[in-house]
């Protein structure tokens, strides 16, 4: 009888980190997500002028497996090097940075990194798993239309904290780590102008009470589109304070707030957007890298068993399956 897959709940980088890993090693596997594609906070949203990056905006590296996987990716094509003119603002003053950092997006989005790790691996989208319970020797899943899948020879639990706190309700002590997670919110707008700000600002830290970080989107590689497109992130704070804004109102805050930061003029945008991460981030490292109960065969992974970067998403992703592997 050939070997039940493996059950992987989240397509961001985690959940195909894993599910890559696990690939190569032979098994056989499924992924769910309940969004329309892969990404989680690494999606591109698709927009009347072009693709943007609500969620991450880049990222960098630092431990030498990470690294050494984006080159890979760069030679597939999937990401580039950012270089963008950097500025930070403080007390309403903007100044250039010196942070020197090495930054990668996806390119042509950064959708581009995600859809290249899931190649060809059988998923189903638009799928929210509500439960996941075992039986006497395997796994099912079952969806909020109360379809049940499976079954599954083990669980890869790949999605934010507070969502992965009820799927590990098989493995109490998994639950409760997960459920002491807290994550920030981060409120995210994109503005598009007809005529193209007159400013070298391509990306700014911002610390005051809204903003927290600006980018312009076209200062990207691969990105393109009629409209002058920036991409405005409120800070956590601001954010968990105005969680229940309109996303009109959500905008203009947000746009008075570009609008007082900025050395240039800045007219009424020509196309609006705004995106509300109820998970952007969570709000304090740990040193977990992936939760596990060998017994059961449930494990958890995602950027909060780590740092909160893309790096540590993908290196948590690395240790479920090897975890998963060592356990087999």
């Amino acid at each position: 009888m050939s070997q039940a897959p493996i059950a992987i709940i989240g397509t961001g980088i985690a959940g195909l980190s894993a599910a890559r890993a696990l690939h190569d090693a032979g098994l056989p596997l499924h992924l769910f997500d309940k969004s329309r594609g892969s990404g989680g906070r690494m999606a591109s949203k698709r927009s009347d002028v072009g693709s943007l990056d609500l969620g991450a905006q880049y990222f960098t590296t630092r431990d030498r497996r990470f690294s050494e996987t984006v080159r890979q990716w760069q030679a597939e094509g999937w990401v580039d090097q950012w270089s963008p003119t950097l500025f930070q603002s403080r007390g309403g003053q903007l100044k250039s940075s010196a942070d020197e950092q090495l930054r990668w997006v996806g390119q042509p989005t950064m959708s581009a990194i995600t859809r290249g790790l899931l190649g060809e691996l059988p998923v189903t989208f638009s799928c929210r798993i509500t439960e996941v319970f075992r039986g006497e020797h395997q796994w099912t899943l079952v969806d909020a239309t109360g379809t049940s899948h499976g079954p599954f020879s083990h669980v890869i639990v790949a999605v934010p904290a507070p969502q992965a706190a009820a799927l590990l309700s098989s493995a109490p002590k998994l639950a409760s780590a997960a459920a002491s997670v807290a994550m920030e919110p981060t409120w995210s707008v994109a503005l598009g102008f007809a005529m193209p700000l007159s400013t070298t600002l391509e990306g700014c830290f911002v610390q005051d009470d809204a903003l927290d970080w600006v980018a312009r989107n076209r200062s990207k590689p691969g990105r393109d589109g009629q409209l002058d497109t920036w991409v405005l992130h409120g800070t956590s704070e601001w954010s968990r304070h105005h969680l229940d804004l309109p996303k009109d109102a959500v905008i203009e805050l947000l746009h008075g707030a570009f609008a007082e930061l900025i050395d240039c003029v800045v007219p009424a945008p020509e196309f609006t957007l705004a995106h509300r991460w109820l998970y952007a981030r969570p709000s304090q490292a740990h040193e977990w890298n992936a939760l596990t109960d060998a017994r059961l065969g449930l494990y958890a992974c995602g950027d909060w068993c780590l740092s909160g970067r893309v790096e540590g998403a993908w290196l948590s992703g690395q240790e479920a399956a090897r975890r998963l592997l060592e356990n087999l």
